[in-house]
């Protein structure tokens, strides 16, 4: 996992909450949180908007730049939803439900990803996603679309 963690007021933590995140995301990850809530509630998935809501919460925490990154003014964000997870998983008023799916949120394009440019993490991330029970992984999928509904793709 990605070891990084900006303060609340660095500058990665907020350019990334309220300005830009990369080439796969038009707004900020609060513009961006409040879109994905959006598109979860007009399709009435209201068991996924606590999920919606806290998806992303740990993506500034980890935010960083790669060489490519600076010379697009753009920032990644390796394992957040791990951070994510992190941040939510003591907290008891969080279902383990949505606890999960802020875990997981990101794992079908994290296996997609990797499954030729790095075959021990596609293996890692297969394996997880094996051990999920099946309505789980429907959600996930469903998730997904919300997910890229929130981002507005630029390019």
């Amino acid at each position: 996992m990605n070891q990084k963690n900006n303060s609340i007021f660095s500058k990665p933590f907020l350019k990334t909450l309220f300005l830009i995140q990369n080439k796969h995301h038009r707004h900020g990850v609060f513009l961006h949180t409040l879109r994905v809530s959006y598109h979860t509630i007009k399709a009435g998935e209201f068991k996924m908007l606590p999920a919606a809501l806290l998806h992303d919460i740990g993506k500034p925490v980890v935010a960083y730049q790669k060489e490519e990154d600076i010379v697009f003014g753009e920032y990644s964000f390796t394992d957040h939803e791990e951070r994510s997870y992190e941040i939510i998983k003591a907290w008891p008023f969080i279902s383990d439900y949505t606890k999960q799916m802020v875990r997981y949120h990101y794992l079908i394009r994290d296996i997609a990803k990797h499954k030729t440019k790095d075959p021990e993490r596609y293996r890692q991330k297969s394996e997880i996603w094996e051990s999920l029970s099946a309505p789980l992984q429907y959600d996930l999928r469903r998730f997904l679309s919300y997910e890229d509904l929130g981002k507005g793709k630029m390019r």
